[in-house]
């Protein structure tokens, strides 16, 4: 079974991830309406990453209790 520190060593590396390019786009000299729509590009790619992390965790949590019902039967 898959460790509890592994999915937060996972979630941890994705928010520190989305705070960094959120403040870099505000730090960035830009129009607010430019910045805006950076920061709904960079979400919405954050948000693609994030489903596909969490899909990976699932797969691998899935495959781990399958690979355990199987040895136990």
């Amino acid at each position: 079974m898959m460790s509890n520190s592994g999915s937060k060593n996972i979630f941890t590396f994705l928010a520190g991830l989305a705070i960094g390019v959120v403040a870099g786009i505000l730090l960035a000299p830009d129009k607010g309406s430019e910045t805006r729509k950076k920061i709904l590009d960079k979400t919405s790619g954050l948000k693609d990453e994030f489903a596909e992390k969490l899909n990976e965790l699932k797969e691998a949590i899935e495959e781990k209790l399958n690979k355990n019902s199987d040895s136990t039967s």
